[in-house]
């Protein structure tokens, strides 16, 4: 690895390539340098099968350096952050890629109150990391939390306690073999909807699916929800911090569904904004402009949106790849939660699309082209040095390029979790649109080209 060890949503990549064992330890030696002396943390993997040897790895370098450290097993995310902060460990330690593809693993820290690491924390381990300047000491132990999740279930099942749902709903539940398999339908299934499970055998292989939820990776899910009736699909990626939602017409869309649910918090918390970022489209503003409610626009990263939430009491933290934050839960992306809140308002639904269909339609597309982690920053600099080619009305260079245009933009901005360069575009017009996306993705090509020669 070159350059930050953290990415957008912790420290990713491929295992036994990027994210070597002695990587991976190291670290562990960094994070427990920083802890005090004798803390105690908690560490939780999702499904992959490289689980075991990341979280020994970890475990090895805090124990080196005085830490203590419970083993929670197969968590999904949400329940980490909230497991954290329940039992008051100093911090967190989830394994996990989230939505990457089983080849890829990862480490990502979450603080004693449930809130990710800021980036000055993660700095601060960096120094440690490149310097070598661990400490040194009394090792520290090793203990198992048994059944961890189950704190977590009847922590949701209490804030639930509240919603008056709709349970003729027939839910079809995909956790694509992630870590939410079986603990989701579980849930579900106690609060007395009418579950069917698909694809919710724990496997890190994800023969179901691909991890990362999204239209062309839920043909199948589709399908068995017609075939079985179901009314909706709730699809959760590998660690079950994002959720996406499907319906018998279908997909319902990344922007359509972040709209509804933050219409929906809004209402029901009276708080008049929601936090998200710079990827989010304008649909958003659209759906919660007659609430009285804007829209704050931060950096692309669950983390950053949290603190953003945090920061401006927001009712709510969201990124149109299916990740919410509802304060009510914690400053942490639950998409079990998530999830419930959006049955508990609804009778029908088809109320999503119709509301949708309410407002002016957009077109949002997008699309990425794979660019090396070591020439991210050279081909970023490149493609800034062309934009200016497409007129934008004004260039926002908060995190990655988001150029305004009358009534449409677009968002060039380098990938934190993957190798790769994203190209985001909305208008008001679906031909228009691919235009604009089309034009981002040959400026990104063309400095790709220039910069590798």
């Amino acid at each position: 690895m070159n350059g930050n060890l953290f990415g957008t949503s912790g420290v990713r990549g491929v295992v036994n390539q990027d994210l070597t064992p002695d990587l991976c330890t190291n670290i562990g030696r960094a994070l427990g340098s920083l802890l005090p002396y004798g803390s105690t943390v908690c560490i939780g993997t999702d499904t992959r099968l490289s689980r075991e040897l990341i979280k020994n790895a970890v475990t090895s370098g805090l124990v080196e350096c005085g830490i203590n450290v419970v083993h929670l097993g197969i968590v999904p995310t949400p329940a980490l952050a909230f497991l954290t902060r329940e039992y008051e460990f100093s911090a967190g330690i989830m394994i996990t890629a989230s939505h990457n593809p089983p080849e890829y693993n990862g480490i990502k820290l979450f603080n004693r109150d449930g809130i990710g690491f800021t980036r000055p924390q993660e700095e601060q381990i960096e120094n440690l990391f490149y310097r070598r300047d661990f400490r040194t000491g009394s090792a520290g132990s090793v203990d198992q939390l048994s059944h961890a999740y189950e704190k977590y279930a009847g922590y949701i099942k209490s804030l639930a306690a509240k919603f008056n749902f709709n349970l003729n709903h027939k839910l079809l539940i995909d956790p694509g073999n992630g870590a939410a398999s079986r603990i989701a339908s579980q849930i579900f299934h106690e609060l007395n909807f009418k579950v069917i499970p698909f694809n919710d055998m724990p496997d890190g292989r994800f023969p179901g699916r691909n991890p990362e939820p999204k239209e062309d990776t839920l043909i199948e899910t589709i399908k068995y929800l017609r075939q079985k009736n179901a009314d909706l699909a709730i699809c959760f990626d590998g660690d079950a911090d994002r959720v996406v939602f499907c319906d018998q017409a279908g997909f319902i869309g990344f922007n359509e569904m972040a709209s509804f649910i933050s219409r929906q918090v809004i209402e029901s918390t009276g708080r008049k904004s929601v936090a998200t970022t710079i990827e989010t489209g304008m649909l958003l503003d659209l759906a919660v402009q007659d609430l009285g409610a804007g829209v704050i626009r931060g950096r692309v990263g669950d983390v950053a949106v949290a603190h953003l939430a945090r920061e401006n009491n927001a009712a709510l933290g969201v990124e149109t790849v299916g990740v919410y934050i509802i304060p009510e839960a914690g400053y942490y992306p639950d998409s079990i939660f998530a999830s419930l809140f959006l049955l508990s308002s609804l009778e029908n639904i088809s109320d999503i699309r119709k509301f949708v269909k309410s407002l002016p339609p957009l077109y949002f597309n997008k699309s990425k082209m794979h660019c090396p982690n070591e020439i991210k920053a050279t081909v970023m600099q490149k493609i800034r040095q062309k934009i200016d080619i497409l007129k934008p009305l004004e260039i926002n260079d908060l995190d990655g390029l988001r150029l305004e245009f009358t009534g449409s933009w677009m968002l060039i901005r380098a990938s934190g979790t993957e190798p790769a360069i994203r190209v985001l575009a909305e208008s008001k017009g679906q031909a228009y649109t691919q235009e604009l996306l089309n034009s981002g993705l040959s400026i990104v090509q063309n400095s790709l080209k220039e910069v590798l020669g």
